[in-house]
């Protein structure tokens, strides 16, 4: 294993801080899945790709649901013969508004949340929000919100428990100290003149809808997010690492999108796939456990008048693929959860994740010796700098991936992603050196033979 600044030429270094600046751009405008799925449709239409459903081209893309997308690019093999696939995940943790959200205490507005995916409540607190979401109202109109992203923009924040009274909190364990039911977000605290009850409330509900048209019954059916409010930044005095919202698991959608849009030939017929719902365990109807590939696939064979009984599992049977998602990288605070033989580092290239699941391997899917030999082969082969990794030591915890569910489908599938620090917190950090060969190993997958 090598350090990448250490391998790569002048040039290359010139390419990774350029490579770095597109994908700070897309980590920014992207901090929710609908904004993944209109950033990739949008790019891929500029590319050429047209509908899937409804169009017969050598590029097509297929979405759903604003939650779910595939990218198709026809090969000089049939589809039959197998894709070569690579599947990523677009959620991230964050807070969800309930259903009811809005309600008054201390005469201040908040707004109760439900946190979405695996977080350590406490790094929520005392940071300034965003406010993401699309709202249906009563005429069936949808509308987009996005509030606190611009300079003149107001942010939101979740009011911590000052040190001077918090004797009695700091002795609990953090879960019970911090539990889920305090992650209210601060909404406002202007009354409106001449009521003597929900004053700020009905002020707020005002403002909403002058400003916005929203009306309280609209919060019930609106998928509204809230997210950190701040910017991707470059981290380190030499600028080589990259710090921000989401890169769990945005980083492998990026490049592996990158990858595609600058691939001319490929031998075998390819798919991209970017899933909703992976950070909550794959349910749901826009998730790597939904019915999506399958029917996308189907279409596929469709076109290529291939269908028959038996050609959509034939074809994903003989597909071969990359569950792209991000691993731990070793934290030096915190060095003793890891295992440092095996655990992957910042700057030393993409890792390659035989095996995820936990203790016994409970809940993975592990890549055969075949499998991972011809990828560390590819990479060795085309100069892809790359690493192992495994998610800390046997006993410390683990995690999982949607190897699992493409896997039962009978393909090849190993996870490769770049590592991370911070994960699943507002502010990850990934390596720009990391970020580079990650893109360039998914490249040099799609298009060997």
């Amino acid at each position: 294993m090598a350090n990448v600044w250490e391998k790569i030429s002048s040039k290359e270094k010139e390419e990774i801080f350029s490579l770095a600046e597109e994908y700070k751009k897309f980590l920014g405008l992207c901090k929710t899945e609908r904004e993944v799925v209109n950033y990739i449709t949008s790019l891929a239409m500029e590319n050429g790709y047209k509908d899937g459903f409804n169009y017969n081209e050598e590029k097509l893309i297929f979405s759903d649901k604003d939650r779910i997308v595939a990218i198709y690019k026809r090969g000089k093999r049939k589809a039959i013969d197998g894709f070569k696939i690579i599947i990523s995940h677009i959620d991230s943790p964050r807070l969800d508004l309930k259903p009811k959200p809005l309600y008054e205490d201390s005469e201040l507005l908040l707004l109760d949340t439900q946190y979405y995916g695996g977080i350590k409540k406490y790094q929520w607190f005392s940071i300034p929000l965003a406010i993401h979401g699309v709202i249906v109202n009563k005429y069936n109109r949808r509308q987009y919100i996005v509030i606190g992203e611009e300079e003149d923009e107001p942010v939101f924040t979740i009011a911590d428990l000052l040190p001077h009274l918090g004797k009695i909190q700091k002795d609990k364990k953090i879960d019970e100290a911090l539990p889920g039911e305090k992650l209210d977000v601060l909404f406002g605290s202007i009354p409106l003149d001449g009521e003597k009850e929900n004053k700020v409330k009905k002020n707020i509900l005002k403002i909403l809808k002058e400003k916005y048209e929203v009306e309280e019954e609209d919060l019930v059916s609106a998928d509204i997010t809230i997210v950190p409010a701040y910017k991707p930044r470059d981290i380190g005095i030499d600028r080589s690492l990259i710090g921000g919202y989401g890169q769990d698991d945005r980083i492998c959608v990026w490049t592996s999108l990158k990858a595609l849009m600058d691939i001319e030939n490929n031998e075998y017929p390819i798919l991209l796939l970017f899933v909703d719902r992976e950070e909550i365990g794959s349910f749901g109807n826009t998730s790597a456990r939904s019915k999506f590939l399958y029917v996308v696939v189907k279409r596929i064979l469709e076109i290529e008048k291939s269908l028959n009984y038996y050609s959509v599992e034939s074809a994903l049977y003989n597909s071969k693929a990359i569950s792209a998602d991000v691993t731990s990288a070793t934290n030096p605070n915190f060095k003793e959860v890891d295992d440092p033989n095996n655990s992957a580092k910042l700057n030393y290239g993409v890792a390659i994740v035989k095996y995820t699941g936990s203790g016994g391997k409970y809940y993975s899917s592990e890549a055969s010796a075949e499998f991972t030999g011809y990828i560390r082969n590819l990479f060795n082969k085309h100069n892809v700098i790359w690493q192992t990794g495994i998610f800390g030591k046997v006993d410390e915890g683990g995690g999982g991936t949607v190897a699992i569910f493409l896997a039962e489908y009978g393909m090849d599938i190993i996870d490769i992603g770049a590592p991370i620090l911070n994960m699943h917190s507002p502010f990850e950090i990934s390596s720009k050196a990391d970020l580079y060969m990650t893109y360039k190993a998914y490249k040099v997958f799609l298009e060997s033979e």
